[in-house]
């Protein structure tokens, strides 16, 4: 009987193991897929001067209405093929907003070098992130709360630069980003592994928003230090 017991529990264990491997792979090749279309929908963005003359109150507000109600869309979906759809139209949208930004890194003499150099930073923070999440034992999920909470202060603190145009403070705000937002790469990372996240849609979500703010962030570093006009 007790081998009997051990089998299950063995073949259980496999069978978890395995489930978790799919939700993983799976993530990993939908948010490979994402950055088909964030790329272009920057193009796109970059291309036409979508959000060139819209003021950044404006601009904010479309971003804030236009993101949070596709991820809307997408929770609403994610347990269907929809859910992909919604997901790639959301990180279209996400590549369109970041075209403002991208174009004024553009506009350096070494703009072009700079966008590589960021993309290659948010590669190398996310191999880095998800090596370390396949190594570390310890359960993270307590960890979840407090990088939540960073997550909302930084928001709040982004808004304000735009009508404070406090350099100290927009300065403060990207360093921060990048050190929160790499933490929530591992715990995203490491939810995945540990069974915490099962729906890959969801998964990709949360890494993908990972990635954009850690690109975003140093972009804007590399833009107000490494930026040559001359």
């Amino acid at each position: 009987m007790n081998e009997s017991l051990q089998t299950q529990y063995a073949y259980g264990g496999a069978g978890l193991a395995a489930d978790r491997q799919r939700v993983l792979r799976n993530t990993y090749w939908l948010l490979a897929l994402s950055l088909v279309p964030t790329v272009l929908g920057a193009w796109v963005g970059v291309a036409t001067g979508l959000f060139r003359l819209m003021s950044p109150g404006v601009s904010m507000l479309v971003f804030f209405v236009g993101a949070f109600g596709l991820m809307f869309v997408i929770e609403r979906t994610k347990e269907s093929a929809a859910g992909v759809g919604a997901l790639l139209a959301f990180t279209f949208f996400m590549g369109l907003m970041l075209s403002r930004l991208i174009g004024y890194v553009l506009g350096f003499k070494n703009g072009t070098s700079l966008v590589m150099t960021a993309f290659g930073g948010t590669a190398a923070v996310f191999f880095a992130m998800a090596s370390l999440a396949t190594v570390i034992k310890r359960d993270l999920s307590a960890l979840g709360k407090f990088l939540t909470v960073g997550a909302v202060v930084l928001m709040v603190a982004g808004i304000a630069t735009v009508f404070l145009q406090s350099s100290a403070l927009l300065l403060t705000v990207l360093v921060l980003s990048l050190g929160v937002f790499s933490a929530f790469m591992l715990y995203d990372v490491k939810r995945v592994i540990d069974g915490g996240e099962t729906n890959y849609i969801s998964a990709t979500l949360n890494i993908y928003l990972d990635l954009y703010n850690v690109f975003q962030s140093l972009l804007s570093l590399l833009g107000i230090f490494g930026g040559d006009r001359d």
